[in-house]
């Protein structure tokens, strides 16, 4: 008498991918997005998955020593078309790499970003913010109503300084070489607080319509935030308004915001 194999305990890639997009739907990705699965089969088992901010080179090679059958990163493998994937490009040996090590790649980036739980939600959790709503709403009104977006605003539990609050951010975030840069009235008391992890200067004047009285993002130029800071001051002046100006401009490194 023989007795079937227990069935694998083992989900496939197949598997992984439908509960990652469950978590970050796809349809919330910017248009100019790319991400997904860059290499694997999805039939392939998973019992070992890596997590990264960047699909760069120590990432593999950690990867690929571990014995990782999946890396999941934030930011995507490949951002511009590609016409060869020959090893005489960077991008080429390392898909070779993880073919060969029977390692998958899947990225989650800016759904992630608007996603519940996501990485917005994850640096306003850091930073202590409370009744948390997106800075940019989701463009679907159903997606918006469940509270999904880009960015979040919410509410210190009690007010502080520009100064104080700068702190906190320094100190919660990883520590990086630049550590952040501050504009504003460090004496200023603020409570509503936006976020944005990543480049976010675009967003800036979100942050300033959502009544903001400082945003932290990453990657704000020396001029762009000059220009920002100006036009807050001078719209405050000419409303009556404080004439500190608000938002106050926190920036850190990216990968600090969004690790």
């Amino acid at each position: 008498m023989t007795s079937a194999a227990a069935p694998s305990r083992t989900p496939n890639l197949g598997s992984v991918i439908a509960a990652l997009d469950e978590l970050y739907p796809p349809r919330l990705a910017e248009s100019w997005d790319r991400i997904g699965l860059s290499v694997g089969r999805r039939q392939d088992p998973v019992a070992k998955i890596l997590f990264a901010v960047d699909p760069v080179e120590a990432v593999v090679d950690e990867a690929l020593a571990w014995g990782a059958d999946l890396i999941v990163t934030h930011h995507p493998f490949f951002f511009a078309p590609v016409h060869s994937v020959s090893s005489d490009s960077d991008r080429g040996e390392l898909v070779h790499r993880l073919i060969q090590g029977g390692c998958a790649l899947f990225s989650a980036h800016t759904n992630a970003d608007s996603a519940a739980r996501g990485v917005n939600d994850a640096l306003a959790d850091l930073l202590g913010l409370t009744e948390t709503r997106p800075l940019v709403p989701a463009a679907d009104p159903a997606d918006a109503a469940s509270g999904l977006g880009l960015g979040r605003v919410g509410q210190l539990e009690v007010p502080a300084t520009l100064a104080e609050f700068a702190k906190v951010v320094a100190e919660r975030l990883p520590q990086v070489a630049q550590g952040i840069r501050v504009s504003g009235d460090l004496d200023s008391q603020v409570q509503t607080v936006a976020v944005l992890g990543g480049s976010g200067e675009s967003l800036a004047k979100a942050a300033a319509a959502a009544l903001a009285d400082v945003y932290v993002t990453s990657d704000m130029k020396h001029h762009g935030a000059l220009d920002l800071r100006a036009e807050f001051v001078h719209r405050a002046r000419s409303e009556g308004k404080d004439p500190a100006g608000r938002p106050f401009l926190i920036d850190t490194a990216h990968y600090a915001s969004e690790s």
